[in-house]
């Protein structure tokens, strides 16, 4: 729609123009009644009517044609009281059963809401970022998934496998049965998860290498349920007996302005927990304001020559956005694209088996939910487990997914992930044998291919999002560190 009418509005100043330009123009009421006296010329050249698209902006505009590419509509705006607290919780390491982990610590801010690892750190490492140190911890099996965009009503999938799933009806999919479904026994939990990433943030609260800790160190891990550690979780935050005992008053002051619908605190679930969390992710890490953007919205001088052939590239002959579809270059679907397996895996044996692990259906075997390209410059290292460290290389995987697992390059890894590399010759023929379709044949990139394809991919990058270390407290409710 904005291309048609960007070629109308040229259509129309021309066809003005002309008109003036040979009488048809209409009379300045000025000098009406009087025709021999000619009006005064402007000072100055005319100004200049918009740029008609250059050569690459045409084929770009062929290329998008059918493609259903533009900017997505941004969802409302949370509260400010609701977002107050999800910041708060966002950055606060009482919600870990250790007290020494936060959300912040796998997807901060200043770090492309990632951490700047292959794959995460969890229990019992020090540390933010690429600086953070194992220690006598453990390894996340998967990289942390970029929360850019995961707000947005067309996000209903969330974790590599999609494990995390909010129907259109609005019932849940989730490890936690009583949260699923029409009818969930946990109703007064899931009536509040109204989006898939508010569903999601609950769970890595439960996991024992993410937050939980082990049981024998903490109330949260010796909890027998899911339900029972996001009960003791709010006993933390809120107190019981209406909030008389325990608890931090500042965050009985948040949930109350945050919800103040709800007058007994003993009445505060994981699912208020939620809700903030996801209103906070949501408007925090919102990026639709890229030069791509821009150049949707008829800024032709947005984008570099360099990016637009990648752009036509992307949307033509090396077949991206046959996964990388629609506005935020996601089908939302899962794919097995032959990646190097890279950490300690999800098996006893190392391996990685994907949307498997959920479903058992063998034709999943090997197949992660195609993530969103949106501010992909920043969110390395990339796949499923980091496996790529340099966003050219992640492209060069495209060209020839199997040459490219036989010849992986190790040396790309540091230190720490470089003996976690699966080098088991049968694993690796399997996930060669698990291609998809999609990805048959290879796109056969040739010359400055990649180059104008990583091009088109920082063309991506919302500029917003490339500083937020303002984003950052100085302080929590709990008053635990925020910075280490």
């Amino acid at each position: 729609m904005r291309e048609r009418s960007f070629w109308f509005a040229l259509f129309l100043g021309l066809m003005a123009m002309a008109l003036t330009a040979c009488g048809g123009g209409g009379t300045d009421p000025a000098v009406a009644g009087n025709g021999n006296t000619a009006p005064t010329p402007p000072e100055g050249p005319d100004p200049d009517p918009d740029p008609q698209p250059s050569a690459l902006d045409t084929q770009l505009l062929a290329a998008l044609q059918g493609r259903n590419v533009d900017t997505p509509a941004a969802p409302p705006t949370p509260a400010t009281a609701l977002v107050d607290l999800g910041r708060a919780l966002f950055f606060d390491k009482l919600l870990s059963g250790n007290r020494n982990m936060a959300c912040a610590t796998c997807h901060h801010p200043t770090t492309g809401s990632g951490d700047d690892l292959s794959v995460s750190i969890g229990q019992g490492g020090s540390g933010l970022g690429s600086a953070r140190v194992l220690a006598n911890g453990v390894l996340i099996p998967r990289n942390a998934p970029p929360l850019f965009n995961k707000g947005l009503p067309s996000f209903d999938q969330m974790f590599w496998d999609s494990r995390v799933r909010r129907n259109a009806n609005g019932s849940l999919v989730t490890p936690e049965p009583a949260l699923n479904g029409n009818n969930p026994t946990a109703s007064d939990i899931a009536s509040l998860l109204d989006t898939a990433l508010a569903a999601q943030s609950i769970f890595p609260l439960t996991s024992p290498a993410e937050m939980r800790g082990d049981p024998g160190e903490n109330e949260l891990a010796d909890a027998s349920t899911n339900l029972e550690v996001w009960e003791a979780l709010m006993a933390r935050l809120v107190g019981t007996n209406n909030g008389t005992e325990g608890g931090v008053s500042a965050y009985r002051t948040l949930f109350q302005a945050a919800f103040p619908g709800v007058v007994d605190f003993d009445a505060f679930n994981i699912g208020h927990v939620g809700r903030a969390l996801g209103a906070y992710e949501d408007l925090t890490f919102r990026a639709l304001n890229s030069p791509f953007d821009q150049w949707l919205g008829g800024d032709r001088t947005a984008m570099t020559d360099a990016a637009k052939r990648g752009a036509v590239l992307f949307y033509g002959r090396a077949d991206c956005f046959r996964c990388h579809e629609g506005p935020l270059q996601t089908d939302n679907r899962h794919h097995a694209i032959a990646v190097p397996q890279v950490g300690p895996g999800r098996e006893a044996n190392g391996d990685d088996l994907g949307r498997f692990e959920q479903t058992g259906d063998p034709d999943d075997v090997y197949q992660f939910r195609t993530p969103s390209l949106r501010n992909v410059e920043l969110t390395g290292p990339w796949m499923h487990d980091g496996a790529y460290t340099s966003l050219a290389n992640a492209v060069r995987h495209y060209d020839n997914p199997v040459r490219s697992l036989q010849n992986y390059n190790t040396g790309q890894l540091s230190a720490l992930m470089q003996p976690l590399v699966d080098t088991d010759a049968t694993r690796n023929q399997a996930r060669a044998d698990a291609l998809s379709g999609v990805l048959r044949p290879a796109p056969n990139l040739r010359g400055n291919d990649v180059a104008d394809l990583v091009a088109f991919l920082e063309a991506l990058t919302d500029d917003a999002s490339r500083s937020m270390a303002g984003e950052v407290p100085a302080s929590v409710p709990s008053g635990l560190p925020v910075g280490e």
